[in-house]
């Protein structure tokens, strides 16, 4: 839908009761039917790389095809983020494809994997990535899955990093983190070298004023910020009728001064429409309804990842990553993703743990039923 129908569709919302009215539901059909307008790009700086990144990015985790990112680049999408375990490497191949004759207008950014902790192993990794890609260099490597401050300060990685930057194979380090995220921010804002560029955090209408606040104070240290996991889940529920919370959220995200870019995921030309489309619009009161409605809807099941309940758990169970492989496995559909991430979980910390306590004490401060969460961990995941 066009920027003008969008806003117009809004407008009935504001003046209905947002769900399920017929006014509503008839300006959503007619917005839908009417082709769709690629919106002008909207670029902000990511931190002190000084690079003008898309406001919405795209995040190529799970899509499947190379044409769908072609269509994205064409229409001025000018920031991709792979990694290399992403689809067993076959994600990193399809990138790869997608930026042949792009190159040079698209920046790129992957991953080290988390595993990866030696100098041999982290080049290795990047020689890997730069084959799978066919590039000769990756704008952005990112040291991937940080749950607390041990990789950002290791000199062997850090080494690795320079050498990588000296062979002219990387032009920038970053960190990606899903749990305990404020210390990972914390850690890199502490750090006197500023040796790291950007930090991709997951961040959405769910999270915490803590995160917002590390957020803050990483951006006034030109940190780049980018934000994943934007959709808080994306779950498919019924609570909204016919809308859809997706382009709400990443406005959400994106009025977000301190974040440079989302990258949500987008499998294919319907979503890349419906994301793409929430660049350069603003948050409105009609976008809080749709989230207030939708985080209604998933709170039961809906995990923040703020790792809070881990400290409560007496066997150290890593409750935020395996809830994590759950969404995976539920919202985003990619069994192969959950496992893949739940088979870096370490035995010792897995959810079969939770089998020697009779009475679970760990507590999660949203109030999700932890015990259901670990069982069902277990049936899906084993």
């Amino acid at each position: 839908m066009n920027r003008r129908k969008f806003l117009k569709v809004g407008l009935v919302g504001t003046t209905s009761t947002l769900i399920g009215t017929s006014s509503l539901v008839l300006a959503l059909q007619a917005a839908a039917a009417e082709p769709f307008v690629f919106p002008t790009p909207v670029y902000r700086t990511l931190g002190r790389t000084g690079l003008k990144i898309t406001t919405i990015s795209f995040g190529a985790m799970l899509t499947p095809e190379a044409e769908v990112m072609e269509v994205a680049f064409d229409h001025g999408i000018n920031y991709v983020d792979t990694a290399r375990r992403y689809m067993g490497g076959k994600n990193e191949e399809i990138v790869g494809k997608a930026l042949k004759g792009r190159r040079d207008r698209v920046y790129l950014a992957s991953k080290i994997q988390p595993a990866s902790l030696s100098k041999a192993a982290i080049l290795k990794d990047v020689e890997t990535s730069l084959k799978a890609l066919e590039t000769d260099y990756i704008d952005v490597i990112q040291l991937h899955n940080l749950t607390d401050r041990i990789r950002i300060f290791d000199p062997e990685i850090r080494e690795a990093m320079v050498r990588l930057k000296e062979q002219g194979k990387v032009r920038f380090f970053g960190v990606t983190t899903h749990t305990n995220q404020v210390s990972v921010l914390d850690a890199l804002i502490e750090d006197k070298d500023h040796f790291f560029d950007t930090a991709l955090v997951g961040y959405n209408f769910k999270s915490g004023d803590d995160l917002k606040e590390a957020i803050a104070k990483a951006a006034k240290q030109k940190i780049g910020i980018i934000a994943m996991k934007t959709q808080a889940g994306g779950y498919v529920t019924d609570a909204l009728g016919p809308i859809s919370p997706h382009r709400a959220a990443l406005k959400w995200v994106l009025q977000d001064k301190n974040v440079t870019a989302a990258i949500p995921g987008m499998r294919n030309l319907t979503e890349l429409r419906e994301d793409v489309g929430a660049m350069g619009l603003k948050y409105s009161y009609f976008d809080e309804l749709v989230l207030k409605r939708y985080g209604t809807a998933v709170s039961s099941y809906y995990c923040h990842f703020c790792g809070k309940c881990e400290s409560t758990c007496p066997y150290g169970v890593a409750i935020s990553t395996i809830n994590r492989c759950i969404m995976y496995a539920e919202a985003y559909r990619s069994t192969e993703l959950s496992r893949a991430t739940y088979r870096e979980v370490p035995a010792i910390a897995s959810a079969s743990k939770c089998l020697d306590c009779q009475t679970c004490v760990a507590r999660c401060v949203n109030r999700l039923d932890i015990p259901s969460k670990m069982a069902q961990a277990r049936k899906i995941l084993a």
